[in-house]
Formats: C-alpha cells, structure tokens, sequence
C-alpha cells in the first residue's frame, strides 16, 4: 500500500495503519510524538541520555506491541507512558543514590574503602559478561526487568509472554548467575539484584 501524506492522517488512521505493519505511519507516529515525549522528560530529568532513551524505550515497546496493545488516544497514551517511564527512573535513582550516600558514609569510617570500590567494579564487570553468556530468552528478560526497570507485567507485555514466564526467567537467570559469580561475596551481588 502507497501512503501519501502521511503526515497529514489523523492519529485513528495511524494507529490502524500501525496494527497493519505500516512503517510510514510509525514513523509518523515517531516524528509526531518525539519532541513532546522529549521535551516532557527532559523538563524533568534534565538528563540528555537518560531522556532519549526512555523515548526509544517508548516507542520500541508501541512497534512491539502494536497488534496487541489498545489505545484509545494515541497522544493520551504516548504522554501516560512518558510519565511513568519518568516516574520509574526517578524512583530508580532516588534509591541508587539514598545507597551511594550510605556506602559513602560507610566508606569514610572504613579504611579499605578503595579496595570495595574496585570490588564492586570488578563485580559489575564481572556480571555484565555473565549477563552477556545466558541463554537468549533470560538475557532479555533479565535486561528489561533489571537494566530498563520494567515491572514482570510490563516485561511480559512488551514480549507477548505471560508474567508466571517471566518470572520463571527471571529465577533462572538469578540461579545462573549466583552461581556463576559465587566468588564474589554475598553481599556484593546481592547489591545488584535489589530493585
């Protein structure tokens, strides 16, 4: 199907189109949508980065989603899922840095500070390689759930599959990768595997 002027179709006809594999109207959709995606996040993150690609984020999950997902307004929509994208990743980093300041206190009255530094880097590298060596369908639930900070619902949303899946992915990757990082303390890993 020829799309001409898509640019002028109203969100409805998008949407339809969208449901149909139309890449025209989802880049529409993109061009439409972005800025004010943007703009809203930015006013209050103030993170460059982080904005984009929670926007990225946004609009990956509506190609993903887009013969299951209903929407009634595509611009409700858009700016609902914005705002708690936003919400999410500022409760995110409220709890990473109510930590760091408590690892900072802890730090100043422990004199081998600096080697618990490089520990805990030694781990994070030492978990992203792990991360990088499970099997594909954990690897993908681990990363949305822990690195994109999305609920199991979402998760499961976002991949077609049911929440009791996820969650059992979600077991192994943990299993899989305790046991793999058991050389690190306890505590250490466990650090990576709040939230």
């Amino acid at each position: 199907m020829q799309l001409k002027k898509v640019e002028t179709y109203s969100d409805e006809l998008l949407l339809k189109l969208l449901k149909n594999n139309e890449m025209a109207a989802f880049e529409e959709i993109y061009h439409r949508y972005w800025p004010k995606l943007y703009s809203m996040g930015y006013k209050r993150l103030k993170v460059r980065e982080a904005t984009e690609e929670l926007v990225q984020d946004i609009f990956s999950s509506l190609w993903i989603n887009r013969h299951t997902v209903i929407i009634q307004s595509l611009s409700s929509y858009l700016l609902s899922s914005m705002k708690y994208k936003v919400i999410n990743f500022m409760r995110h980093e409220i709890v990473k840095k109510n930590y760091v300041t408590q690892e900072l206190a802890l730090h100043n009255s422990i004199d081998n500070s600096t080697e618990e530094i490089v520990l805990l880097q030694d781990l994070q590298l030492a978990l992203e390689k792990e991360i990088d060596k499970l099997p594909s369908a954990c690897q993908t639930v681990f990363k949305l759930s822990r690195q994109h900070h999305l609920s199991m619902k979402q998760v499961a949303g976002q991949l077609g599959i049911s929440e009791k899946t996820v969650e059992n992915q979600l077991g192994k990757a943990f299993k899989m990768l305790r046991a793999n990082l058991k050389h690190f303390t306890f505590f250490c890993i466990s650090i990576f595997f709040v939230g």
